[in-house]
C-alpha cells in the first residue's frame, strides 16, 4: 500500500489511525478524513466449552473484569487517536472531521446492507449495544 500510494497506483486507503501511523502511510498521503468507521479495537473471546465449565460466580467475575478492561482499552484508544490526529497535522496532512451522523445517514440511504451480505436487523442489534 505504501508504494502504491507513493507512485499513484492508488489514490487512497482506509485504515485505523494507528495503522496509518505504524505503516507510515502519512509519508505518502496528503489527507485523512475522520469518518470513524474503522477504529482500532481489542476483542476478548472465551471458548464456549470453557465458559460452560465456569461457575456463575466465576462468569460474573470474568465478565466484570473484561468490561473494566474494555472501558480502559477504549479510553486508551481514544486518547491515542487524539494524539495521532495532532501528529498527522504536524506532519502537514489535511485532517478533515466529518459529521458522523450525516455520514452514517448518507451511507445508509445510498447503500443497501444486503449488497454487502448484511442484514438491517444485525445493524439494529449492534446499534442497541451502545
Amino acid at each position: 500500500m505504501y508504494l502504491a500510494l507513493q507512485n499513484g497506483t492508488v489514490e487512497a486507503q482506509e485504515n485505523p489511525l494507528t495503522t496509518i501511523e505504524a505503516k507510515k502511510f502519512y509519508e505518502v498521503q496528503k489527507h485523512i478524513v475522520l469518518t470513524g468507521h474503522i477504529v482500532d479495537h481489542l476483542n476478548t473471546v472465551v471458548a464456549g466449552g470453557l465458559w460452560k465449565k465456569l461457575s456463575e460466580e466465576d462468569r460474573k467475575t470474568f465478565t466484570d473484569v473484561a468490561q473494566e478492561a474494555a472501558a480502559k482499552a477504549t479510553a486508551e484508544i481514544k486518547a491515542n487517536e487524539a494524539k495521532l490526529v495532532d501528529f498527522f497535522k504536524q506532519k502537514g496532512l489535511t485532517v478533515t472531521e466529518v459529521n458522523k451522523d450525516e455520514f452514517r445517514d448518507t451511507v445508509i440511504k445510498t447503500t443497501s446492507f444486503e449488497s454487502f451480505d448484511y442484514r438491517k436487523s444485525d445493524w439494529d442489534r449492534i446499534q442497541a449495544v451502545k
